[in-house]
């Protein structure tokens, strides 16, 4: 099934975030070769799509596990919440309707 991971940043979190970013991509990179990530991506604290300075609000990861809990279990391990880039996270099952 198909879960969204919501993390949403602390204020002021950019040096932290391209400190564990290698780490965070690497995760996802795992995910890419299982053939399990829909999408991911972070969410610009401004209406940019590179906002320099700025920088990100948190982040949107819709993946595929076995369940809610590993789901949740995986989140619980990224990079971001161990480096307290993601002030929250939330895991929610999601059913893909459109394209």
């Amino acid at each position: 099934m198909l879960y969204s991971i919501v993390g949403t940043d602390f204020p002021d979190s950019l040096e932290k975030r391209m400190a564990a970013r290698p780490a965070h991509v690497e995760r996802l990179q795992r995910l890419i070769a299982d053939g399990r990530l829909i999408l991911a991506g972070p969410n610009p604290a401004i209406d940019s799509p590179d906002p320099g300075a700025a920088g990100f609000t948190g982040s949107l990861i819709v993946a595929e596990f076995d369940s809610l809990e590993q789901a949740q279990d995986w989140a619980d391990q990224d990079p971001y919440v161990q480096q307290s880039v993601y002030q929250s996270v939330e895991v929610k099952p999601f059913h893909k309707a459109l394209p």
